[in-house]
C-alpha cells in the first residue's frame, strides 16, 4: 500500500459501471472461499453479497471519473484482509462526516459481528448495486443509505458542503460527504444511541465524539486522521 496520503476537495464524482471480470477473485478463488469460510464461523452474520470495486479512474478540473466492477463481498473482504495488494482494483467510497454544532464530528465505532469489528469511522459503505442508477454508481445515495441504516438520521436535516473531501490512500479512495447539524453532539450521539438500543442487530456499537487531536485512536483508519487532521489544521 503506498505510504502517501493525500486530501483534495472534489467537485464533482461521474462514475459508471464498466463489467469486466477480476483476476484476482477468479485466481485466488480457493483461498479467498476458505478465507470466508473461516470468517463466516467466527461471525456467523457475515454474508456473501455483491459490491463494486472501482477499475480505473482519472481527474481533471476537480472531477473524478472512474468506472466500477461487480464482484462477491468474499473475494473483497480477502483483498482487504490481505492487505489489498496490487490486483487492478480500488476500494472507492462514499462516507458522511456529521459535523455538530460545536465543532465536533461524530464516528461511529463498529459492531462485534461486524467485518470491521472495533474500527471507528464515518458512517459508510462499499457501493453495491443498490447504488447503481441507470449506469451510474450514485455515491450521494450510497452515504444517504448508509447514514440511515448505521445511525438513524435523515441526511434531509443535515446542510451538505458542496462538493466531496475525498482521500486518496491508495488503493483506497474515501470521498466524505460533509454534514453540518445546528444539534450540539451530545444531542446527536445520544439520538443515535436512542436508535441502536431499538435495533436487533446494530451495525455500530457506539458512537465517539472527536473535537480535535487529542481525540484520535488507532482503530481509525488513515483516512478518517488524514481528513481530521485537515479539518482541525484548518481551525
Amino acid at each position: 500500500m503506498s505510504e502517501a496520503v493525500s486530501v483534495v476537495h472534489i467537485d464533482r464524482l461521474e462514475l459508471t459501471v464498466a463489467p469486466k471480470p477480476w483476476a484476482f477473485a477468479a485466481e485466488r478463488r480457493a483461498d479467498i472461499d476458505a478465507h470466508f469460510a473461516k470468517l463466516q464461523r467466527e461471525k456467523p452474520a457475515l454474508w456473501n453479497g455483491r459490491v463494486l470495486l472501482l477499475h480505473e479512474y482519472s481527474m481533471a478540473d476537480r472531477v473524478l471519473r472512474g468506472a466500477y466492477l461487480e464482484t462477491d463481498f468474499a473475494s473483497f473482504a480477502a483483498w482487504r484482509h490481505w492487505g489489498r495488494p496490487a490486483a487492478g482494483v480500488h476500494d472507492c467510497f462514499g462516507a458522511a462526516a456529521i459535523v455538530a454544532a460545536d465543532g465536533a464530528f461524530l464516528l461511529g465505532v463498529m459492531g462485534p459481528h461486524t467485518a470491521n469489528s472495533g474500527r471507528i469511522y464515518f458512517p459508510c459503505g462499499t457501493p453495491d448495486p443498490d447504488d447503481i442508477v441507470g449506469s451510474r454508481v450514485d455515491l450521494d445515495f450510497s452515504v444517504r443509505r448508509e447514514l440511515k441504516e448505521e445511525t438513524g438520521l435523515d441526511i434531509a436535516e443535515f446542510t451538505a458542503e458542496s462538493g466531496w473531501t475525498t482521500v486518496f490512500d491508495l488503493p483506497l479512495i474515501a470521498h466524505i460527504k460533509v454534514l453540518r447539524s445546528g444539534e450540539s453532539a451530545e444531542a446527536l450521539r445520544a439520538r443515535v444511541l436512542d436508535h441502536l438500543a431499538r435495533e436487533r442487530q446494530p451495525e455500530l456499537a457506539d458512537i465517539r465524539i472527536v473535537r480535535g487531536p487529542p481525540d484520535s485512536d488507532p482503530a481509525m483508519p488513515r483516512f478518517v486522521t488524514a481528513f481530521l487532521a485537515q479539518r482541525f489544521a484548518m481551525r
